[in-house]
């Protein structure tokens, strides 16, 4: 059973969407990883992005967030309604498949070391990573926020980071890194704006301040709806339900004259809390939600296992490809074209390699041609992703007001990111189709046709990201970047001529 992890970093951005769309490109681009959700608040000038991936995957993810969050966030112009410490605030690890929490505090650890050492943000380890004991509770971590962290850092022995300098970062502040199980990001919003009853409601809701079990809550000003919102998060909702949550917080807002208008559920959570919240709030006898719910039923006896094997993958690509969505398109098309010719070079090689008629002077060849066809194919594989995320970045920067004073720059800067990222899916094509080359004289004559094949795919891949990148070109403005990326362009079709 392969190990999955699922990672929720969460970062101080919530209203611009171009950075959001940036930042998550990050992500996306890892092969292996699979978004899950993006949530935006502009009241909490915040984003909750939450994705699945093996491990070694989610760990380089999660550092490209940071990084990629260090670029694009200076939190001195930063203000929210949400509690935070970083540019990117605070990235957990969750188990899902073949590993567990321990396994999961390990990544946490990885993680904050790097973070700390190549981008250096003061990393402190939370929850179920934590080494100090008093940091198992993220409000300790990010209490006092950036502004109160800045002024102590360095001075209070007690705030000193678990790895990186004991000094704030000028822009990014600090990040917490941490391992924990499924929580539920549980919002009320009241029909009030008074405050004052919004603090007294969650003061009193919150384990710490003697209410519930595994409750953590915050008031919230939600100023252009004119109300107060009650921020929960159940660590454990096993131990306490939304259902208790909610009727606690409805007693509560009663006793201010108040109701809960609204509730939002915030990022993801597992199927079984809702499950718990409709079996208590309906007060339901003699039910079964296994047998009961429709699809875990059809899940238990195998009718939404999708058909498995290659056949149905490609179906799942073709219709991706044939939506009137405007991603993926072309670019991602090649990306996944060069992907299929460097597997085809793989599996020339590697039958080859297999075989007693291909003579042991010509296999360590075939072995570096397979090392560099695998290299290359999950090169593919992420530019598959990164250029549809580097053509969202630029509709989402077309999409500013035109009034807007920085919409011009960041749709240039969009335009030639739309460029760069096909131009290197057209490199790689190259490099491999070179290694198509050098290899062919080493195989075996039946699998012949399966490396000719793969260097006609690696063709239609560098043809087809040219076509993206030529078509891009056209609106970069600087001249100087568009000749040096046309130069690179040509240089790596030469191959091909």
């Amino acid at each position: 059973m392969s190990s999955l992890v699922e990672c929720v970093p969460n970062f101080s951005e919530g209203r611009d969407k171009a950075k959001v769309e940036a930042i998550v490109a990050a992500a996306r681009r890892v092969a292996g990883v699979v978004i899950l959700d993006v949530e935006t608040d502009s009241d909490h000038h915040r984003c909750v992005l939450s994705f699945v991936a093996p491990p070694a995957a989610a760990v380089e993810a999660c550092f490209g967030v940071a990084k990629k969050s260090l670029e694009l966030i200076d939190l001195t112009k930063h203000k929210g309604e949400h509690p935070r410490m970083g540019a990117v605030d605070v990235i957990p690890f969750i188990p899902v498949q073949g590993i567990d929490i321990k396994g999961c505090a390990v990544l946490a650890v990885e993680l904050a070391e790097r973070i700390g050492r190549e981008l250096g943000i003061p990393t402190y380890l939370y929850d179920r990573a934590a080494r100090v004991p008093e940091r198992k509770d993220l409000a300790v971590v990010r209490k006092g926020q950036f502004e109160g962290l800045r002024e102590l850092i360095g001075k209070d022995p007690s705030r000193a980071p678990d790895f990186g300098p004991n000094r704030i970062h000028p822009t990014a502040g600090a990040v917490a890194v941490g391992a924990r199980e499924q929580i539920v990001n549980f919002n009320l919003n009241l029909d009030i704006a008074d405050m004052a009853a919004g603090k007294d409601i969650a003061k009193r809701l919150r384990a710490s301040g003697g209410g519930l079990a595994c409750v953590r809550g915050k008031e919230i000003e939600l100023s252009a709806r004119r109300q107060v919102q009650i921020s929960t998060v159940l660590t454990d909702y096993k131990t306490t339900s939304m259902a208790k949550v909610l009727a606690t917080a409805r007693a509560l807002a009663a006793e201010h004259g108040a109701q809960v208008k609204t509730a939002e559920i915030v990022g993801l959570l597992p199927r079984q809390a809702l499950v718990d919240l409709a079996i208590e709030t309906l007060n339901l006898e003699n039910f079964d939600p296994e047998v009961q719910i429709l699809e875990n039923r059809l899940d238990a006896v195998g009718a939404l296992k999708p058909a498995a094997g290659w056949q149905q993958a490609a179906r799942v690509v073709s219709k991706a490809l044939s939506n009137t969505e405007p991603t993926p398109g072309g670019g991602s098309a090649a990306a996944i074209s060069g992907a299929m010719g460097c597997a085809l070079g793989m599996m020339a090689c590697g039958l080859s390699l297999k075989s007693k008629k291909v003579e042991e002077s010509k296999k360590p060849g075939l072995e570096q041609a397979r090392s560099t066809f695998a290299r290359l194919q999950a090169d593919f594989e992420a530019l598959m992703a990164e250029d549809a995320a580097a053509f969202e970045c630029f509709m989402a920067a077309l999409a500013l007001s035109k009034e807007d004073p920085a919409r011009a720059e960041r749709m240039q800067t969009a335009l030639i990111q739309a460029a760069e990222v096909p131009l290197r899916t057209a490199s790689a094509a190259s490099e491999a189709f070179e290694v198509v080359g050098q290899a062919r004289g080493a195989l075996l004559a039946s699998v012949l046709s399966d490396m000719n094949s793969a260097g006609h795919l690696l063709k239609a891949a560098a043809l087809c990201a040219a076509e993206n990148v030529r078509i891009n070109l056209g609106g970069v403005k600087s001249q100087a970047v568009a000749k040096d990326l046309a130069q690179r362009l040509d240089e790596a079709l030469r191959i091909f001529s």
